[in-house]
């Protein structure tokens, strides 16, 4: 007996059904309408063993265990949509207010014997100034091209 069972209202088949229908979602979205409406054991539903159901989906088992719990433990949403992470990947180098004084650096004059800044320029400045620990330019090039203005 399965630990984790779907069992789908009416309304939660039909905008599941309606969902697939319509075909216009995420890949993702689409297999994990049809592994619960394939798992639905409400109301005579197909109520599919898992193996089965993984075959039809061409997804793995464990995709569908998990589509199940998160449909009994979370409701319809969850179980469509991918898992929030709990925490980003990694820890934002620039934070707003590194940003604020790396777009005030980039904007000030450049140090004695140069033209302009580079991106490296701006990365060493920026430790120097104990603005951040460690910062590569990549990080620097992709903060300042997220604001609009230019450093001219």
């Amino acid at each position: 007996m399965k630990k984790y069972k779907v069992a789908l209202t009416a309304d939660e088949r039909q905008q599941l059904s309606d969902l697939i229908a319509a075909g216009k979602a995420a890949a993702q979205k689409l297999a994990h309408a049809r592994i619960l409406l394939k798992a639905d054991a409400a109301d005579g539903g197909p109520a599919w063993p898992d193996a089965r159901i993984a075959e039809a989906v061409e997804t793995s088992i464990a995709t569908v265990e998990r589509v199940r719990q998160r449909f009994v433990e979370q409701g319809l949403e969850a179980a469509l949509g991918r898992k929030k992470q709990d925490r980003p990947s990694r820890p934002r180098k620039l934070d707003g207010r590194a940003e604020a004084r790396l777009i005030a650096l980039a904007c000030s004059a450049p140090p004695k014997g140069r033209r302009e800044w580079t991106m490296q320029l701006l990365a060493d400045k920026l430790v120097e100034l104990q603005v951040v620990d460690a910062v590569c330019d990549e990080t620097v090039r992709r903060a300042l091209k997220k604001t609009r203005s230019s450093r001219g």
